[in-house]
């Protein structure tokens, strides 16, 4: 596979996981009634947003094509989070939903830093560094409402 075809494969996957965090966020600030946990989840938002701004200027300043998620998916994360907090909407099972949630970007992200590395252009993996950095921080700052 030509790099080219490797940048386009890693930044989607940086733009998908990015917009599955806005999308996931932002379902659950309508679902929580906790001020200071809201004021958590906002300022995870604006970083998943940033992050997702910044893999769509990538992509297209590499004349690449943004590949979002599907409506399916769309579809599936809205069911899966809102029949997750039907029984329990509490700010500790949220929370536990969001640590599960970010350890399974951190694995995603391992696993692509380890299959690009050295194939990809610097700036891409950085970025990719960039949201694994920011998932494990996530993990740290959500313990603290279980």
């Amino acid at each position: 596979m030509d790099q080219s075809n490797e940048n386009a494969q890693l930044l989607n996957f940086v733009y998908q996981n990015s917009q599955m965090g806005v999308d996931t966020i932002t379902e659950l600030m309508d679902i929580t009634t906790d001020d200071s946990f809201k004021e958590r989840l906002h300022d995870q938002l604006k970083e998943y947003r940033t992050i997702h701004d910044r893999a769509a200027r990538m992509l297209e300043a590499n004349g690449f094509n943004e590949e979002g998620l599907s409506a399916f998916e769309k579809i599936r994360t809205y069911l899966m989070i809102n029949f997750q907090t039907l029984s329990d909407d509490s700010v500790s099972h949220i929370a536990e939903m969001l640590i599960v949630g970010s350890t399974m970007g951190i694995i995603q992200a391992l696993r692509n830093i380890h299959r690009y590395s050295g194939k990809v252009e610097r700036d891409i993996l950085e970025l990719m560094e960039y949201l694994r950095n920011f998932e494990e921080n996530n993990v740290e700052r959500f313990k603290a409402w279980l």
